[in-house]
Order: structure tokens, then C-alpha cells, then sequence
């Protein structure tokens, strides 16, 4: 795991830049993130485990300039990726506004070549990383949650890493909210489900939730939740092509 220390030095030629955002909280993360930093080797087409220091920024963002200073002439790009770890937390590497895909393990960037006269050809743009709820996350009390698991409709193998979600407004004044998590490696989630779901009127009254899993672009699920009628069930996900 990485070791953060403050800004001691001008890091204007990082070339990456990340933000952690406790998206359930909705603030900077601040405390308790930890990265690790992998070279993809085109020799061995595949990515090596560094052990580059990253660095904290003031800002709360963390920063590795010490990539791309040049060591020999004709030195060239070098691409690397970063991945985030948190008690309680699931990192969701797409970014905003990019199709959600489970196999992406890591935010992945590329370093360029510099020295003291001379800048990177690409400068480096701060990067929201979003830290969602994982199944550990320690929901403070009075937080509704529900439960379940993301399988495979045909193979019934759990689906990891899959983004589950539900979508809403609240009834009095039509604000709209969003719940996510991620599933374990096991395919378990645990979604908070803080708002107002639709109103069905009773006997019993009930709120129905629509609940949705995503393991790739074409390849999803959903289910109802009814609520409180099914607060304790083992609710079950198939993932199917689209």
C-alpha cells in the first residue's frame, strides 16, 4: 500500500492527478484511501506492481510527479494505472460519463517524458475517483439498506464487481436521489436505500424500489423491491444480454 506525505515540492508535472470522493458521505475523501501503482510492461503484456510513492496534495488529492522525469535520451510515454483501496469501500473506476464496465481494475493514464528544462508534451487534469459503499461500509444507524447477490442467469456464477443501483424522487418535492454499490468477489451487494420509493397504496402500504445491476454495456438485470414488506429478503439479480 502507499504511503501519502504533504506537498513538499512543486509536483506541476504530475501526470495524474486524483481527487477520492466518498460518494454516500458526498465529500473528499481525505483519510483512509491507499493506492497502488502498476507499469503495463509491453513485454510481458501485462502490469507490474511499483512501489512509486505517491503524494497528498494540501487539496486532498493524490499525485505522483516523479512519473515521466526523463533517465535516458529518446525516452518515451510510459502508461500506468492506479488502484484504490478503503475499509468499507468500492472504488468505481469508470469515469463520469463513461459506460460502466465490471473488467476495468484500475484508473489507467500515461506518463510523459520530461526533465528540468523541458515540460511533459501532455500535462496531467485532476480525476474524480468515486468511493462507492461496499458491502462492509459502516452505515450509521437508522440507514435502510437491502441485500442480495448479482449472478449470471444461465451459469448462476456470481458476477463481481457489478455496479447495482436504484433511481428516484422524493415524494414532496420531487428532488432527485441515486443509491449505488459494488458487488463483492462474491457477488454480494448491500444497497442504502435512504428516499422515498413509489407509493403503492395497501393494505398493506408498500414502496417499490427499481433496483438494477450492470456487469458490462449489454449485460444487465433489474428486480422490484418492495419495502418494508422485503427489508430482509436475499434479494437475487440475473444478469442477462440485453
Amino acid at each position: 500500500m502507499t504511503r501519502f506525505y504533504p506537498v513538499e515540492t512543486s509536483v506541476l508535472h504530475s501526470p495524474a492527478w486524483f481527487v477520492p470522493f466518498d460518494e454516500f458521505a458526498q465529500r473528499v475523501r481525505a483519510a483512509d484511501v491507499a493506492t497502488e501503482l502498476d507499469f503495463f510492461d509491453p513485454d510481458r503484456n501485462g502490469w507490474v506492481p511499483q512501489d512509486t510513492t505517491a503524494i497528498r496534495t494540501p487539496s486532498g488529492a493524490i499525485a505522483y510527479p516523479e512519473l515521466g522525469r526523463r533517465r535516458a535520451p529518446g525516452a518515451g510515454p510510459e502508461r500506468f494505472r492506479v488502484r484504490f483501496a478503503g475499509i468499507g469501500l468500492a472504488p468505481l473506476y469508470p469515469a463520469d460519463g463513461v459506460d460502466f464496465d465490471a473488467a476495468v481494475a484500475g484508473v489507467e493514464f500515461t506518463a510523459y517524458p520530461y526533465d528540468d528544462a523541458h515540460p511533459p508534451a501532455v500535462g496531467g487534469e485532476p480525476r474524480l475517483v468515486r468511493l462507492l459503499p461496499g458491502t462492509a461500509f459502516p452505515y450509521g444507524p437508522g440507514v435502510r439498506t437491502v441485500y442480495g447477490v448479482v449472478v449470471d442467469a444461465v451459469t448462476r456464477a456470481p458476477v463481481a464487481n457489478a455496479l447495482v443501483e436504484a433511481r428516484g424522487t422524493t415524494i414532496r418535492d420531487g428532488i432527485a436521489w441515486h443509491e449505488r454499490t459494488l458487488t463483492n468477489p462474491d457477488g454480494a451487494f448491500r444497497l442504502a436505500l435512504r428516499w422515498e420509493g413509489e407509493p403503492v397504496t395497501g393494505p398493506p402500504p408498500v414502496q417499490i424500489f427499481h433496483v438494477t445491476a450492470t456487469e458490462r454495456p449489454g449485460r444487465a438485470g433489474a428486480l422490484d423491491v418492495r419495502l418494508p414488506a422485503e427489508r430482509d429478503r436475499r434479494h437475487v439479480i440475473e444478469i442477462v444480454q440485453q
